[in-house]
């Protein structure tokens, strides 16, 4: 059976001390995972490594005082309103340290043991079979034709043979309205043929600037 190591309304130092060492341990964990699973921000997980000890010292500190309680929670409501929106990994994250920094409060150090091994173990996993990530195969095209040159169906026979679907994103013009830029979503038929396929579009637009890129895609912002 899992035991809190505190008792309501007492705390004796060798507790603390072994409540805020594991804090800091299973913090600077679930830092290193954060690091490991993809982009780093150095200062996010220098905060990440400490946030559960603060949220260990915080709950120690309310201890079942309901007055105290409503304010912390007005302090985390600001601070969450003050912040920058992050990524749903950096927010999953946040809570996944807080998690285990409310554990150890309590006093529940094993559970929080076993937790961030459970649950740092699952994202590991996950992160190693790509869980989630779709290899997408559309593609941006842009290219720049002169003003005097119909766009209309110009490209249709290239695309026809190099590409699943093409379709017309949107007409821009530019350097002066001397030019149209033309944004296309494509899809090719073979990524082998590609600079094929580039070549041809060079010989129809005058050799002026042509753009094949990814995507972009959005922010996975919460």
């Amino acid at each position: 059976m899992l035991k809190s190591i505190f008792h309501a309304g007492t705390f004796y130092i060798e507790a603390v001390v072994l409540a805020m060492i594991t804090a800091l341990v299973l913090g600077i964990i679930i830092a290193l995972l954060y690091k490991k699973s993809g982009t780093c921000i150095s200062s996010f997980a220098v905060i990440l490594a400490v946030l559960p000890l603060l949220v260990m010292s915080v709950i120690m500190i309310v201890n079942g005082n309901l007055g105290t309680s409503v304010a912390v929670l007005g302090a985390f409501g600001l601070v969450r309103f003050r912040s920058a929106p992050g990524s749903a990994r950096e927010i999953g994250f946040i809570f996944f340290a807080m998690t285990a920094g409310l554990a150890v409060g309590m006093g529940f150090l094993t559970l929080a043991v076993i937790m961030t091994g459970l649950i740092g173990g699952v994202i590991f996993l996950l992160e190693i079979i790509q869980f989630g990530k779709e290899v997408s195969k559309e593609r941006e095209l842009r290219i720049t034709i002169p003003e005097n040159l119909n766009y209309t169906g110009i490209f249709d026979d290239l695309f026809m043979a190099y590409t699943k679907y093409a379709r017309l994103e949107r007409v821009k013009t530019t350097n002066m309205g001397t030019m149209f830029e033309l944004s296309y979503r494509i899809e090719l038929r073979n990524m082998e043929k590609e600079k094929e396929f580039i070549d041809e579009l060079r010989c129809r637009n005058g050799n002026l600037s042509i753009i094949l890129g990814l995507v972009q895609r959005d922010k996975n912002e919460l």
